[in-house]
This record gives C-alpha cells, sequence and structure tokens, in this order.
C-alpha cells in the first residue's frame, strides 16, 4: 500500500473508526444507491414575476398532481384530487376558504390528515428515514414521524395512530398540522430545483424571487444574462449600474431599486430635473402595467429614463474604446451623431434621429460623463455596493450559479454555445487569448467571479469589464446576438436598424452532429445526455417545438414574462427529471393566488414525455451515486486494513 493511501485511509478511520462502523456506512450506502433518484425541476426566465414563480414551484409542475394520481387513482374525484392539490400549494390561504364554508371542520381534519399522511408517505418513500427525518419541521417532528411510520392497518397500532390524529384536534393544532404536512411533501416531491438564468429583468419582484431560493433546500443557478447585469452592477460595474436603473425606469419597476434594495436615486432625479426640465423625453415612454403602477410618477420617471440611458451610452462607449479586443466599435454611435444635421450614421447609412436634446453631451468629447453625471455616478456606485440586501442576494447568486451545469447526464445553460456557421466553435479573444466551447464558459466565469471577489484592484477591473461582455457582447454565451440594439429603439425610427441577427447556433439546434459535438465538449455522450436550454421563448403558437434534434436539447423558457406571452401563446414551459424520465410542462398564463385557491385553477395546461426510461432511474445512476460508489470503494480499502492489521481500531 502506497504512502498515500495509507494516510487517507488513516484519515478515513478518524470518521469510521471501527470496523462495524465502516461496515454499517457501506451497508447503508449500498442500499440509498438502490433508492429512487430524486426529482429534479427545472425552470428558466423568471424575469421577477414573483406570483407565477411562486405557483410553479409550489406545484412542481405538475410532479404534486401526479403523486395524488399514484396514491389515490380512481378512490376519489376528480374534485376532491383538485381540492387536496390547492391545499398542498396554499395551506394557509385554502385554510381560511375552508373555515368558512366547512361545517363539520373536525371531519374535515380527519379525513384530510389521512390524506395528506397517505401523499406524505408515498413522497418519502425514495429517501431514507434519516432524509426524511432531517426535513421534518421542528414543531411537528414527532408527530409526523409517528404518523409516517406508523401502520394503522395493523391492529395493535391503530389506536395509538388514530389517538395520534384525535389529540391533534383536540388541542386546536390541526391547522397547523395540516400546514406542516403540506409543506413538507411539496419538500419531498421536488428533490433539487435547477434556475437556468434569467431571475431578474423587467418583472416587479426579483428580490422576492431570491429570498425565496435562498430558503430553498437544494437549488443551484445557471446565470442569465439579467442575472449578470445585476451582478455586475452589484459588484460595481458603473456601466451596469446604468443599464440595471434603465430597464427598471423603462418597466415602471423603479419602486424595486428604491423600496425593495432602499438604493437612493434622489441624485438621479435631482440630474434628471435639472437638465431634462423641458424635454417631453417622447422617446422614453414607459411600458408599465397599469393595475402596479403610480402614472403620477411616469413624467419623473421618463426623465431619469433619459438621464440614464445617455450616461449608459457613454459608460458603454468607454469599455468599448478601451478594449478594441472585444471587437464592438461598430457599437460607438455617439460620435456618429450630426447633432446639426440631426443625424446618426449606423454601418455606413446616416438615419434621422428621433431625439436631438442632448444637454449633457460635450460632442467634442462625447464618451466623457458631465460634471453632475460623474458625480451622481459616483452616489449610484456606492449606494449599489453598499446595498446589504442586494449584496446578500448577488453573493448567493456567485455561490449557488455558473454559466453552465453538468448534472446527472445533462448539460444546463442559458442562451447559446458561440458557434460560427459551419457548426465549429467560436474562437474569442479574451485579453490576448482566444478560447472556445468549455474553455470560453470557463475563463469568462473565472473572471466574472474576480469581478466581484478580486482584492487586486486591476484584476477586480477586468472582472468587471468581462461582466459587461458577457451582458452584452456577441460572443457572449449568455447574449447569443450579433449587436444589442438599445440605442436603436430609442432614437432610430427605422424599424431594419433594430434587428439584433442571432448566432448561428440558433439555425444548428436540429443538426444531431452539432448538439453531439456541444456534449461532448462538456463531457457528456449517449442518448441519455441532453441539453437544457434557456433564453429562447417558444413560439407554440406557431406550432414551434421545444424539443429539438430528436429530443436532445430541450428549451424550456419559463415564459414568465407577461411581455413574451402574446408572441408566444402560451406562459412557456418548466422540465420535470424523475426516475421514469423526462416530461417538460407547458403553462398557460396565471393569473392569481386568489383565483387559483378560489377556484382550485392551476397553469399545467399538459405535458409532453420527453424520454421514458426502460429502467426505471436509481440514485445510483445520478452525480451523487457515482461519489457513494467511490466511498463505498474507499470503506472496502479501510475494511481490508482493519482486517490485515494495516490500521488498528479505535474502540
Amino acid at each position: 500500500m502506497e504512502q498515500t493511501d495509507l494516510r487517507y485511509l488513516k484519515s478515513l478511520a478518524k470518521q469510521y473508526p471501527t470496523v462495524a462502523a465502516a461496515a454499517t456506512e457501506i451497508i447503508n450506502l449500498k442500499a440509498i444507491l438502490s433508492l429512487p433518484k430524486g426529482t429534479e425541476h427545472f425552470i428558466t426566465d423568471i424575469h421577477g414575476e414573483y406570483d407565477q414563480f411562486q405557483h410553479v414551484i409550489k406545484n412542481g409542475s405538475g410532479a404534486i398532481k401526479r403523486k395524488i394520481e399514484d396514491e389515490f387513482g380512481s378512490a376519489i374525484s376528480q374534485a376532491e384530487k383538485k381540492a387536496i392539490a390547492t391545499l398542498i400549494y396554499y395551506p394557509e390561504q385554502k385554510l381560511e376558504q375552508v373555515l368558512k364554508t366547512e361545517e363539520n371542520m373536525e371531519d374535515w381534519y380527519k379525513v384530510t390528515l389521512y390524506r395528506l399522511i397517505r401523499i406524505c408517505k408515498g413522497a418519502s418513500s425514495k429517501y431514507t428515514r434519516s432524509k426524511v427525518r432531517k426535513a421534518l419541521p421542528k414543531d411537528f417532528a414527532y408527530v409526523i414521524e409517528e404518523l409516517l411510520t406508523g401502520r394503522p392497518d395493523i391492529s395493535d397500532q391503530e389506536a395509538y395512530y388514530n389517538e395520534i390524529i384525535r389529540s391533534v384536534i383536540r388541542t386546536g393544532r390541526a391547522a397547523e398540522l395540516v400546514i406542516a404536512f403540506c409543506n413538507l411533501i411539496r419538500r419531498l416531491v421536488v428533490d433539487h430545483l435547477h434556475v437556468v438564468g434569467d431571475i431578474f429583468d423587467r418583472g416587479p419582484y426579483p428580490n422576492l424571487i431570491m429570498d425565496t431560493l435562498m430558503t430553498h433546500h437544494s437549488v443551484d443557478i445557471q446565470w442569465g444574462n439579467h442575472d449578470i447585469s445585476w451582478m455586475g452592477a452589484a459588484a460595481g460595474s458603473q456601466a451596469l449600474i446604468c443599464n440595471v436603473i434603465r430597464i427598471s425606469a423603462k418597466y415602471g419597476n423603479l419602486n424595486l431599486l428604491e423600496d425593495g434594495y432602499g438604493i437612493n436615486l434622489v441624485p438621479l432625479a435631482r440630474l434628471a430635473m435639472s437638465r431634462y426640465d423641458k424635454d417631453p423625453c417622447t422617446c422614453f415612454k414607459l411600458d408599465y402595467r397599469e393595475e402596479e403602477y403610480d402614472v403620477r410618477d411616469a413624467m419623473l420617471d421618463e426623465k431619469m429614463h433619459k438621464a440614464i440611458a445617455v450616461m449608459q451610452f457613454k459608460l458603454e462607449g468607454q469599455l468599448i474604446q478601451k478594449h478594441p479586443e472585444f471587437g464592438m466599435e461598430n457599437r460607438l454611435l455617439l460620435d456618429k451623431i450630426d447633432i446639426q444635421k440631426g443625424t446618426v450614421e449606423i454601418e455606413g447609412k446616416k438615419y434621422q434621429l428621433r431625439d436631438l436634446n442632448y444637454p449633457t453631451i460635450d460632442w467634442e468629447h462625447p464618451y466623457e460623463l458631465s460634471a453632475d453625471e460623474a458625480d451622481v455616478m459616483e452616489r449610484l456606485t456606492a449606494a449599489f455596493i453598499n446595498c446589504e440586501k442586494l449584496q446578500k442576494h448577488v453573493r448567493f447568486l456567485f455561490t449557488k450559479g455558473s454559466l453552465y451545469h453538468v448534472y446527472n447526464g445533462n448539460l444546463l445553460y442559458h442562451g447559446c454555445v458561440p458557434l460560427n456557421e459551419d457548426g465549429t466553435f467560436t474562437k474569442v479573444n479574451i485579453y490576448g487569448t482566444e478560447y472556445a466551447g468549455k474553455e470560453l464558459y470557463d475563463v469568462l466565469e473565472s473572471y466574472a467571479r474576480k469581478g466581484y471577489y478580486a482584492i487586486d484592484p486591476k484584476e477586480r477591473a477586468k472582472g468587471q469589464d468581462i461582466l459587461w461582455f458577457i451582458w452584452e457582447n456577441k460572443n457572449s454565451p449568455v447574449f447569443g446576438k450579433d449587436k444589442m440594439t438599445t440605442f436603436e429603439r430609442y432614437f432610430v425610427e427605422d424599424k431594419a436598424t433594430h434587428i439584433e441577427p442571432k448566432n448561428p447556433y440558433y439555425t444548428l439546434l436540429e443538426k444531431e452532429e452539432v448538439v453531439n459535438a456541444i456534449l461532448a465538449e462538456f463531457g457528456l455522450s449517449g442518448q441519455e445526455a441532453h441539453i437544457i436550454n434557456g433564453h429562447i421563448p417558444i413560439e407554440a403558437k406557431k406550432g414551434e417545438s421545444p424539443v429539438k434534434c430528436g429530443g436532445k436539447l430541450l428549451i424550456i423558457d419559463g415564459g414568465f414574462s407577461k411581455a413574451y406571452q402574446p408572441k408566444t401563446g402560451i406562459a412557456g414551459y418548466t422540465l420535470i427529471y424523475n426516475s421514469y424520465g423526462l416530461v417538460l410542462a407547458a403553462h398557460e398564463p396565471f393569473e392569481s393566488v386568489e383565483k387559483a385557491v378560489s377556484d382550485g385553477t392551476d397553469i399545467v395546461s399538459h405535458t409532453i414525455l420527453v424520454q421514458h426510461v426502460v429502467k426505471r432511474k436509481t440514485v445510483a445512476d445520478t452525480d451523487n451515486g457515482k461519489v457513494m460508489r467511490e466511498n463505498i470503494r474507499d470503506l472496502e480499502c479501510l475494511l481490508q486494513a482493519y482486517r490485515a492489521g494495516t490500521i488498528v481500531e479505535n474502540i
């Protein structure tokens, strides 16, 4: 035995000091390997839509309903199944409704608790007792464990089992127990959550979504372009701070910054009022939701919208000039404005400008901030960096997130893998070195983390510039378009200038050799390997399918954003991967929690079976199973060492 191996086994022996301890753990791990794999839930493109996000999380994209169906089949009516499903999703709200309508609450509690116990037993059957125990709520841990492990069908236990339920009702704790069971069922039905990008954007409550994710028992995140923008803003990138504020202003969501995160926008408001006081800001009208926005704020918000947009164009121009290797010279447009003629030159062609009022631009030095703009940016930067809640959320994104993730044979990412027309990986210049494929992802992610964590100011600055690169460069994996035409959409009437040509990736999705090459690049192969792709709205009403390349690539843009729903015809797709295979869930637009509770309405309209496995997947087939098998091999070596006398037991 090599010295290194012996040292490792001695270290392992501290954790398992006897033959019995090592043998017990081997038995335990081998037993776990035979259990069914846990259910994975994939969602993407949430875009700040908190209520719809909550509903999808609560119903597990139909996983809860399937569990109810498995347990009861035709034993209870569809109306009863719907009622119990709604109760599991929204226990507090449903109980409030039941209390108003139900005449005999004691009977209702008895029937409901028996049903919840049955569902919970079914949901917990794929886990070890230890794992279930850890998931139990503290207040009812003993009671729930007894009810889950008890056998009311056995005469010796029947009275004991029934008395627990009667005592809970008599002591006035039945409602709390119902809520505890509902929460536990949701926790057990979905073992792991994948968020494939874009928590942030136009919706009003990404902060609440982040709060929810931070309490989730098991989650990973693949960064979307809008997540990157907020991460860069929190790191101190002034161009991305402007971008975050601009998008919030555009969609009437400045309350998110002011109330949600406590960021002071008064300096920006003062600048906007002083410089754009008489400006009608016609190019900067807001795209707000009437029911959620106070129109009395519109005039000021439009001026702030314009003020921050102009600052963004200046700061982005500085970055483009600073980094010629980014290849974004065609995005330098302020110096292409002829203010006398009222035109701008874009890619060799001149267009009439819709707005000629730029009081903060020095036409000799168009990309320099004015003195008052520089002062505002300094204050805003300090506000973002010192915002405790925002920093907490962004640290969570860095901790739980990445640009891509390989998990249980699936490759997850938001956006695209930058490709050439022939399907080969695009080589991208990052600070003087070319990268492609997986290497490009890895180097971009490394710099993104430096942009937030690096102590060296130069490395931190390089990282922050890369965060902006990831936001809008044509070779960014999470953007995937030839250019971002923000300037044109504001100032040029001609819609031809608004077009953002997509990366060839989006036209090569059906080519098996291309998809296989991408999977191989990230270390995956075989028929059971898939790409799970966010970012791309699927136009279902035009007959477009989210299943590409014979099922090897799945696009699951969640369609949470209401703005996309008229275009797509549905509210997007989510994905479930359980021990039986992959199931896509198509969603209808979500109305409200009140509607869901009162009518029992759901938003899962139908499901698509993408892949059904011949042999049910077990823990042994997962990444965690591989780790367990390695642990078993190490423990078996430890056992041999004990029996050979190489290592002595510590009794």
